[in-house]
């Protein structure tokens, strides 16, 4: 059943419940109605029979008739009331009990009616009228009696029936709610989870058994989901595999072509005019091939560390002893190249887990860069820093030398992409790049033309 049906079931029964309650509360109010206007009217009866005792009791007395009368007169406007709400009344204490009271008062009319006739008071007479007014009135109270204690029970009963039935209520729709509450929010989780998954790249799918409800549907559809994502990301993977060689085909291509074609040109230059050179012109030439050996012999192995980086020997590590280490490499360097450094390195930095020669290759690749990028001298400055939540260290390395266009800043550590032209084989940020993903670690890049470029590089803090 689908959960839009069993909203709508539940809400059905609780409506249903609802117009039960509603219709035993309207019965019951009917009835409390019709008892309390007949103990309105009992107590006009009650009234109407203690002024005949009254008027009785006047005819004992002072054997005065005319009390006979009154008593005559006020049992035919009891009557005539009693007629005119008959029903009610009926309805209230039952035909039975009615009849019972028509009958007591008819009774008293009667002996009443023979005292009257009888012109003289006789005991016979006096003692019927005093026990047929005595029964009247007793009859006449006791039902009012029970009727009050009737109405009262009534109101009881329908305040705890009331009770009994808001709780029902209630209870249905708590547990109802709680039901369908806990189906939706735990296929909620499950489809929370399986969107986590994706996110980091594991393409799974929500197994057992599937709801047959909206969720089910949902579940179904993202499962597809995960399922097409994963067959489009091996499609994707598999493209940029035959992009990346590609790039890396072009790139080595070009690289080699130019020391090759020097090679070549300096080897049939030599051969031509072989006769014509002289030991030290022979030699010159033999250096140049040599030199552009090597600058092949470079290109090559920045590609091997690029493609095949070494396994890196992870070590708790202070930082701050690699970049000193780094600085003092790149000491002379600096010295010649007119350029100030400043370092600012925090104390008490918390140890990182790393492979101390790989970072060192980093800070010396960047520091390198810098130098480059200021040729005619500058600034560098070099800082570590606990990051925010002291959960990393950071090192931040700033120069003021020419900077990087900013349409050149999201391919800067793309491999043999190079702003430095034939010199650059643009590999370095790319293997260092390559060494610090493999660190659980971050680099970022800012920089402005003419302004300076600030590289960032974070580390995850050695946990034990």
């Amino acid at each position: 059943m689908k959960i839009e049906q069993k909203i709508i079931l539940s809400n059905i029964i609780n409506v249903v419940l609802l117009v039960l309650i509603g219709v035993f509360s309207f019965q019951n109010l009917e009835l409390v109605l019709t008892k309390l206007r007949f103990v309105e009217i009992a107590d006009d009866l009650n009234a109407s029979f203690l002024e005949m005792r009254l008027s009785e009791k006047n005819f004992f007395l002072y054997h005065d008739k005319a009390s006979l009368l009154e008593i005559k007169d006020k049992i035919s406007s009891t009557e005539k009331s009693i007629d005119l709400a008959h029903e009610d009344i009926a309805r209230a204490i039952g035909k039975e009990n009615l009849e019972k009271l028509t009958v007591h008062l008819r009774e008293y009319a009667d002996v009443v009616e023979d005292t009257v006739s009888a012109g003289v008071v006789k005991s016979v007479l006096e003692f019927r009228l005093r026990v047929k007014g005595r029964g009247l009135r007793e009859y006449s109270q006791e039902i009012t009696q029970i009727e009050r204690k009737s109405v009262n029970s009534i109101i009881g009963s329908s305040k705890n029936i009331l009770i009994y039935a808001f709780l029902a209520v209630l209870i249905t729709a708590i547990a109802v709610s709680h039901f369908i509450s806990q189906k939706i929010l735990r296929s909620v989780r499950e489809v929370k989870k399986l969107a986590e998954s994706i996110s980091e790249g594991n393409f799974n799918t929500i197994t057992g058994i599937i709801p047959k409800d909206e969720f089910g549907s949902l579940i179904t559809a993202v499962n597809t989901m995960s399922a097409e994502l994963s067959r489009r990301e091996e499609e994707l993977i598999q493209s940029k595999k035959l992009a990346s060689i590609g790039v890396l085909t072009a790139g080595v291509a070009h690289e080699l072509t130019n020391p090759l074609n020097n090679i070549s040109m300096i080897t049939q230059n030599y051969i031509e005019l072989y006769d014509y050179f002289n030991k030290e012109n022979g030699l010159g030439l033999l250096n140049k091939i040599q030199g552009e050996t090597e600058r092949i012999e470079k290109i090559v192995k920045n590609l091997l560390d690029f493609s095949k980086p070494k396994e890196a020997n992870l070590l708790e590590s202070d930082m701050n002893k690699t970049v000193r280490k780094a600085l003092k490499l790149m000491n002379n360097t600096l010295d010649i190249s007119n350029i100030e450094l400043t370092a600012d390195l925090q104390k008490d930095l918390p140890h990182v887990f790393i492979d101390d020669n790989q970072m060192l290759q980093v800070l010396i690749n960047l520091i390198t860069n810098s130098v480059q990028a200021m040729p005619g001298g500058g600034r560098l400055s070099i800082a570590t820093r606990t990051g925010k939540r002291g959960e990393s260290v950071e090192v931040i390395i700033s120069d003021s030398g020419k900077g990087i266009p900013a349409e050149f800043l999201p391919h800067i550590f793309d491999p043999f992409f190079s702003t430095k032209g034939p010199e650059g084989t643009g590999l370095g940020l790319s293997v260092s790049y390559g060494i610090i993903k493999n660190h659980r670690g971050q680099i970022r890049v800012e920089s402005r033309q003419e302004t300076g470029t600030t590289f960032t590089i974070e580390l995850p803090v050695y946990k034990q």
